[in-house]
């Protein structure tokens, strides 16, 4: 039997309204499920094929509206940037944005994170961000960690050598938890602080100053927690 939909329900409405305009959009792609597993037509062809140039690839995981990923890519219009979510509701948001700012150099995948290495060839990936993901706390749902092991793994199928994943947290134990993954791996810690903020404002490191234009981009809820004085725990790696 069919599902049926009560279309008066507003919110319902609204959702199924943007799942079709993503369809349209010329800076989204949506992954049928069967391609999520093989046979992807842009896998090793996203800057050329895609982006229609020859220009480094950033990822953005479960990119939410995608403030990172239109931030970076007005920031840097020499480099592609690309936001990963599977909430279509979310992704809407920043398509929308980036196609009414003019920014080509940004797109939007609806796609499960885990089927990635099936998206991405080898080194295709420049670069990857991780911005405030779901902590994924319970112990049944480790593997779910965009920063577990089972998911460097699948990093390390796409990004290119001495490229850098960079975790921003507010959740302190996701933030111990990456440190210990960095560790019983033997990664490279690159830079890591636990108020990232203040330590902009100090000036002192290097690494942080370098990357100060896209740290300092905020998401929504990131501005509400800044409010609530929460702090912003940041750590950049390579595999």
């Amino acid at each position: 039997m069919a599902r049926r939909f009560d279309l008066t329900k507003p919110n319902l409405s609204k959702k199924l309204a943007r799942f079709a305009d993503i369809g349209k959009f010329e800076n989204c792609v949506e992954v049928p499920l069967g391609h999520q597993l093989e046979g992807f037509p842009l896998k090793g062809k996203w800057a050329q094929e895609h982006f229609k140039n020859d220009n480094p690839i950033t990822l953005e995981l479960a990119c939410g509206k995608g403030e990172y990923s239109t931030g970076q890519a007005a920031l840097y219009p020499e480099r592609n940037f690309l936001g990963i979510d599977i909430k279509g509701n979310r992704i809407w948001i920043g398509a929308k944005h980036a196609l009414e700012s003019k920014l080509t150099n940004v797109g939007f995948l609806r796609t499960r994170i885990d089927h990635i290495a099936n998206l991405f060839a080898a080194e295709e990936v420049s670069e990857i961000w991780i911005i405030f993901p779901d902590p994924q706390l319970q112990a049944n749902r480790e593997r779910n960690r965009l920063t577990s092991s089972v998911f460097i793994e699948r990093y390390r199928q796409i990004l290119k050598k001495g490229g850098i994943i960079q975790l921003k947290t507010d959740n302190f134990p996701l933030f111990q938890y990456t440190q210990e993954v960095i560790a019983e791996l033997g990664l490279t810690t690159l830079c890591e602080s636990t108020d990232v903020y203040a330590d902009l404002e100090k000036g002192e490191n290097t690494f942080l100053c370098e990357r100060e234009s896209e740290l300092r981009i905020r998401t929504y809820y990131e501005g509400r927690w800044l409010q609530e004085g929460r702090k912003i725990n940041y750590i950049a790696f390579t595999l």
